[in-house]
């Protein structure tokens, strides 16, 4: 993301002489997005049929960052050199509860081979989803996310609307937030969830400032159906111009059932790049 402060600061001296409306127009110069990236649940159906085709009809949309959910069979060292091939990254893959608790250490080395910056748990099952469950996961994901961090690789949870269901009184989603170490323990936002489920992306960038270093921009219209970015209600301008205080460093598109799914990104893509806020 441009840094709008460091480009005004050394653009400083060059404006300084010229006239109020010039130096208001360049103080006031809107911010953009960098890199863009997909959540590949989006083309699940594509990339099962053509893994490697799929991803460079990704980068040619203009993607340079994907998400996963899953490798459908191929090996880590494989997709890190497909990823290579297509100048693409995958900061970023969703792994389950059950990767946590039966297979981490494997899954730790398949993303130090693939080059991912943050392992983020999905979902919480079913079974989990009580106030005690949660406390429980909570603590899980403070040992997970240590052992992450001395693999070099940051761990996040990633939101669905239930979390915003009160149990006993409490959101899931502060029991999580308040039981997991703020400095192991970010959150992916998923935006269209949290604003179906009733609740406000502001507060908690506020009352929880940094712990977001990943969002899912995926748009909600009127109705309550999801939609692609831009086509419907939710405020991404004003979502994304508080990044600082959210923390966060990267955006993920998805769709979790267009129906067509790579028109569905493209035009996600295009309605993003030319966002300014």
């Amino acid at each position: 993301m441009i840094d709008r402060r460091g480009f005004l600061g050394a653009a400083a001296g060059g404006i300084a002489g010229a006239s109020p409306l010039a130096r208001f127009l360049a103080s006031s110069r809107l911010d953009r997005l960098g890199k863009i990236g997909v959540q590949l649940y989006t083309i699940r159906d594509a990339l099962k049929a053509d893994f490697e085709g799929s991803l460079a009809r990704v980068a040619e949309i203009g993607y340079r960052e994907v998400e996963f959910a899953g490798y459908f069979d191929h090996p880590a060292r494989d997709v890190r050199r497909i990823l290579h091939r297509h100048g693409l990254a995958a900061p970023a893959a969703h792994i389950s509860l059950e990767d946590i608790r039966t297979r981490w250490a494997r899954t730790l080395d398949d993303a130090h081979t693939i080059g991912h910056r943050y392992l983020v748990c999905a979902w919480i099952n079913d079974e989990d989803r009580s106030p005690d469950g949660y406390r429980r996961v909570a603590a899980e994901f403070n040992g997970a996310a240590e052992a992450a961090r001395k693999a070099g690789i940051g761990f996040a949870y990633h939101n669905h609307s239930y979390e915003f269901v009160p149990l006993a009184g409490r959101l899931p989603y502060d029991i999580l937030l308040d039981g997991s170490d703020p400095e192991l323990v970010k959150f992916e936002m998923d935006l269209f969830w949290i604003t179906k489920g009733g609740g406000d992306p502001f507060a908690y960038f506020a009352r929880y400032p940094g712990r977001f270093p990943l969002v899912h921009v995926k748009d909600m219209a009127a109705d309550g159906r999801m939609v692609d970015v831009g086509q419907g209600t939710i405020p991404f301008g004003r979502i994304l111009a508080q990044r600082d205080q959210a923390g966060i460093r990267h955006c993920f598109v998805e769709h979790d059932e267009p129906a067509d799914p790579f028109a569905s990104i493209a035009a996600s893509y295009a309605w993003l790049r030319g966002l300014r806020f």
